[in-house]
């Protein structure tokens, strides 16, 4: 029997007998980290601040703030499309994974 249930503060959610709790729902996947580390390798590499990527995101036409930004990085939890607007606004061909 599948059972469903609203998070709110705290509460859990049920699916098929299986809970999921708040806090699980916040943590960062390795994948997130993954990215989160090489969008902030890219930028330490050029030698971009969060200021300067909000112009480099502008010249392509991604309306953002530094506060947006920083938060975005910060989190880790951002879309593979940010990740891509970004890597080209750094003008970034290439992109090594280990």
């Amino acid at each position: 029997m599948m059972m469903y249930y609203h998070l709110v503060k705290g509460f859990s959610i049920k699916y098929d007998d299986m809970s999921i709790m708040e806090d699980d729902m916040a943590e960062r996947t390795d994948w997130e980290e993954s990215a989160k580390g090489l969008l902030r390798a890219e930028m330490a590499r050029r030698g971009v601040t969060y200021a300067q990527m909000v112009e480099k995101l502008a010249a392509i036409g991604i309306d953002d703030n530094e506060r947006n930004l920083r938060n975005k990085v910060s989190r880790g939890k951002f879309t593979a499309g940010f990740f891509l607007q970004c890597l080209a606004a750094l003008g970034c061909s290439q992109l090594r994974l280990d």
